[in-house]
């Protein structure tokens, strides 16, 4: 898969939406100088262990998340140095990016989302995509990065533009999310999302699962990326969340799993739950699991 050349199509290469008197977060100096190393040739392990081992919140959450059963890890992760050996370069850089845009917008404000719970579907998403990727023989953690982060920019926006996103919210006849953005706006969340991210020096594969998530089953069909990460994350982005983005997404996941028969919706959901509790250090009261949805749908009216 060519995800540069896909970027460029979708995005340019010096495309900025105009997001009026927006300011956002500032990533930690560690990954910052972590972006510039790794496009240098020849660095190894300990040069990049030495940048992150800088910021201690970043190696807790390293070591933390990595040495999960979400992982699958044979081995324990002592060290930042130990995971860029073990992982590689690029896998432990996308972990390490993910944390690190998770930590930045903890400093944001939002009048419309509670943040433990918006984390905490993020994370369950993550975690689904991760799945499906292994499924679809795909890079799991690459699907986990785009899960993550594929909404990390809505707390900014939500709170910028709380009277459109009221109005969204209100609406019964609800449309997809990303759409009303497009009307409302000329953008949506995906686009904006993926634009900051270029600006910040992201992985061009990152880049085009956070721009293309919400293409939802249509993802699985395109003989590009069907059978890619990127088609994972447009999965999960199906899943429920409190602001109803997909009001159709239980339908469509339900659909997926009639024509792949390799997904079990309950199996996964119920390895997601388990994960999820594992790596959460709090779960919001009002968080429903996306197992109990599952069980809910299953009980006749």
């Amino acid at each position: 898969m060519d995800w540069p050349k896909l970027r460029s199509t979708i995005l340019g290469d010096d495309s900025a939406i105009c997001l009026p008197n927006i300011e956002l977060p500032m990533l930690p100096t560690a990954l910052m100088e972590l972006t510039k190393k790794l496009s240098q040739p020849d660095v190894d392990a300990r040069e990049l262990a030495t940048i992150i081992e800088k910021d201690s919140g970043l190696t807790c959450e390293l070591l933390r998340h990595l040495n999960s059963s979400a992982f699958g890890l044979r081995t324990k992760i002592s060290s930042a140095q130990h995971a860029f050996s073990l992982l590689g370069h690029r896998a432990t850089s996308l972990f390490l990016t993910t944390t690190a845009v998770k930590q930045a917008m903890r400093s944001c404000k939002s009048k419309l989302i509670n943040f433990e719970l918006f984390w905490a579907v993020n994370l369950e998403r993550a975690l689904f995509a991760q799945h499906l990727a292994r499924l679809l023989k795909a890079d799991p953690l690459l699907a986990f990065a785009g899960g993550m982060l594929q909404d990390c920019l809505l707390p900014i926006l939500t709170n910028e533009f709380d009277g459109d996103y009221v109005e969204f919210l209100g609406n019964r006849s609800r449309q997809e999310l990303s759409q009303f953005e497009q009307q409302r706006f000329g953008w949506n969340h995906a686009f904006a999302t993926g634009d900051v991210m270029r600006q910040w020096g992201f992985p061009d594969d990152l880049i085009c699962c956070i721009l293309l998530h919400h293409r939802g089953l249509d993802a699985f069909g395109d003989p590009q990326f069907g059978r890619t990460s990127l088609a994972a994350v447009a999965a999960s982005s199906l899943m429920p969340d409190p602001l109803v983005q997909s009001p159709h997404g239980m339908e469509q996941l339900l659909r997926l799993e009639q024509a792949w028969p390799a997904l079990d919706l309950m199996q996964v959901a119920e390895r997601v739950q388990a994960e999820f509790t594992e790596m959460s250090t709090s779960i919001p009261r009002n968080h429903i699991p996306f197992a109990r949805r599952l069980e809910r749908l299953a009980v006749p009216a």
